[in-house]
C-alpha cells in the first residue's frame, strides 16, 4: 500500500489580493519523477466537488477562475498529489470567502496639488468595485516637522481636499481604503507610502 501512496501537498492556503485569489502549496518532494497536482472546488451552497482549471498540473500555484471570483461565495479547495498510479490524500482548505478574506491594497495616488493652506489630492480604488458597494478613504497626515501629530480625515470621493495647512510647510500624508460590505463588517486595506509636498505661499 504505501509504495503506492504519494505525501500529500503541505501549506496549502488560499492567497487573496484585491479580489484576486489563487491556492498555493509546497510541492511534494519525490526521488524520480515529477509530481503532478489537481485542483477541485466545491462552493458552500452546493456539496459537489468540481474540477477547477488544474487538472495534473506541475505548477504549485492554482488562479481562481472568473467563475470562482464572486466576492460573497464561500468557496472550499481541496488538492492532491499524483505521480504515474500514484496518488496522495486530499488536502482541503478552510472555507474561504473573499470579501472577508482578501487583502485590499492601498488606492493609487494619482495627483496632488498644492496650494498655500491645503493639498488636493486624486486617488484611484485598488481594485474595480461592482454594484451597490461602498468605498471609503482614509486619510492620515502630518507636518513633517519635530512634533508627528497625526490627524485623520475620512472621505468617499476619489478628490478630496486637505485643508487648513499652513504655508511653506511639509506635509505628509497616506492613504487607505475601507470597504463598507454591511454596517457591522467593514475592511481596512493597506496604507499607500507616505508622500511629502510642501505648501506654498499665500
Amino acid at each position: 500500500e504505501s509504495f503506492l501512496h504519494l505525501p500529500a501537498p503541505k501549506s496549502v492556503m488560499v492567497y487573496s489580493y484585491n479580489f484576486c485569489s489563487s491556492l498555493r502549496w509546497s510541492p511534494v518532494e519525490v526521488d524520480r519523477g515529477s509530481v503532478l497536482y489537481t485542483v477541485h472546488f466545491k462552493t458552500g451552497a452546493f456539496n459537489q466537488w468540481d474540477e477547477m482549471n488544474c487538472t495534473r498540473i506541475t505548477q504549485t500555484e492554482c488562479n481562481f477562475p472568473q467563475l470562482l471570483n464572486k466576492r460573497r461565495w464561500t468557496i472550499i479547495l481541496r488538492v492532491r498529489a499524483e505521480l504515474g498510479q500514484m496518488v496522495s490524500d486530499w488536502v482541503e482548505t478552510d472555507p474561504f470567502v473573499a470579501e472577508r478574506n482578501t487583502t485590499l491594497g492601498p488606492p493609487k495616488v494619482n495627483s496632488v496639488t498644492v496650494s498655500s493652506d491645503s493639498l488636493l489630492i486624486s486617488v484611484t480604488p485598488p481594485f474595480g468595485s461592482e454594484l451597490g458597494e461602498h468605498l471609503q478613504y482614509h486619510v492620515s497626515y502630518w507636518e513633517n516637522s519635530t512634533s508627528t501629530t497625526k490627524k485623520e480625515t475620512k472621505t468617499s470621493n476619489t478628490l478630496f481636499k486637505i485643508r487648513n495647512l499652513k504655508e511653506m510647510t511639509l506635509y505628509c500624508f497616506k492613504v487607505q481604503v475601507e470597504f463598507m460590505i454591511d454596517p457591522d463588517l467593514q475592511i481596512l486595506g493597506l496604507q499607500s507610502v507616505p508622500e511629502c509636498y510642501r505648501t506654498t505661499v499665500s
